[in-house]
């Protein structure tokens, strides 16, 4: 993992949404992901890819359905920072994924 490569993929609003949100539970799935930040699959997929690419998250399938962790290493010393640093839109993804998850309970 290249420090460089880390930055730059964390210096896009969507994905330091992303990862704020991975930061808050130990797994997510892509469709709780998609519904926190209210972007479609494709965007959310796309935006994980490149997070997964820097090395800051890791992915498990379950059938149809990819879920995201973060990464050991330096992505959990980031995650700190970003947790502490989180803005309104970070809060307000927190709570749509709050309610998404409740929904599945």
């Amino acid at each position: 993992m290249h420090t460089a490569q880390v930055f730059k993929a964390l210096g896009d609003p969507v994905r330091l949404r992303l990862f704020h949100l991975l930061s808050l539970k130990d797994e997510l799935c892509v469709c709780h992901l998609t519904e926190a930040l209210s972007l479609p699959q494709s965007t959310v997929s796309r935006h994980l890819g490149i997070l997964r690419n820097a090395g800051l998250v890791e992915t498990r399938r379950d059938g149809k359905w990819m879920h995201y962790r973060l990464s050991d290493g330096m992505a959990n010393t980031l995650s700190t920072i970003v947790k502490d640093q989180s803005d309104e839109m970070q809060r307000t993804d927190a709570e749509r994924l709050s309610a998404a998850l409740k929904g599945c309970a």
